[in-house]
Order: C-alpha cells, then structure tokens, then sequence
C-alpha cells in the first residue's frame, strides 16, 4: 500500500525532484540536442524551479519537455499522484474522479491530464507487435503463461 501523504504526492518541489532523479539517473540530458550532464541549473526570481540551459545548444529545459506533462499547468505534484492513481486503480479512473480526488479546477483540466496519462501508459511508439515481427502470442491455458510461435 502507498502512502499518499509522501512529499512527492504533497509537495510540487519533491514531486520535481523525484521525476528529474527517474528520468535523468545520471544528470540532466537536453532534450534539444541530447547533450549529457552539459547543463547549468537555472536560479533566480525570474526563473521557475527546475529549468535548466543546456551549454551546447543554449536553450532551456526542464523535466516535464518532451513528455506528456509538458505545456501543463497543473502542478507536478498533482501529476504524480494522478499516474499513481490511474495505474494502481483495477478498472480505471474517470476524468470526473481524478478531479475530486485531485482537486483541480475544472473538468477540462481533469479530461486533459486523464488522456495524457492514458497516451503515456499505452504502448511506445515505433513498438512491434507483442512476441516480435510476424510472430503470434497465443495463450496457454494449461500452464497459465502465453507462448510465442
């Protein structure tokens, strides 16, 4: 059982740092040029937590560029929590669930993240067929494992 009281479901800070420890194990990697460990973390009143400027191609990034939680408003924290949620539930969630238990403004944010989440946890793009190209996965009753052909 996960306790949602952890600080990446609570706070927007941790819930950062948590994603940028998941996607970059080994330091940041511009998602512009593909530049490792060549950028310099961003501070001031003027900049937001987490933005980062790769020093190959001089733009900036943070975490959430090329994923599905970019161009979102909605706090990271909040990001989280709904991919715990959504994965962890049996039968899904609904955009009108993940609002209340979210607390976000409106359905149209709630709709928003429910289909981005859903995209992300779907098969990866360019992905073959499950069992590799021209192969078939056929269930095995008997030993309760399926089998490739």
């Amino acid at each position: 059982m996960t306790n949602l009281t952890l600080p990446i479901f609570t706070d927007p800070e941790k819930a950062r740092e948590h994603l940028e420890a998941l996607h970059w194990p080994n330091g940041p990697v511009c998602p512009h040029c593909g530049t490792v460990d060549e950028a310099t973390l961003v501070q001031g009143k003027s900049h937001r937590a987490g933005m980062y400027q790769c020093n190959a191609c001089r733009e900036p990034f943070t975490v959430t560029v090329g994923t599905v939680m970019e161009k979102s408003h909605i706090p990271l924290n909040k990001w989280v929590l709904g991919f715990h949620l959504m994965a962890a539930s049996k039968k899904g969630i609904s955009a009108h669930q993940l609002m209340r238990m979210l607390g976000l403004g409106s359905y149209r944010s709630a709709w928003f993240m429910a289909h981005r989440i859903r995209e992300a946890m779907g098969p990866a793009k360019g992905a073959g067929p499950l069992g590799g190209k021209g192969k078939v996965v056929k269930p095995t009753f008997a030993k309760r494992r399926a089998t490739v052909t």
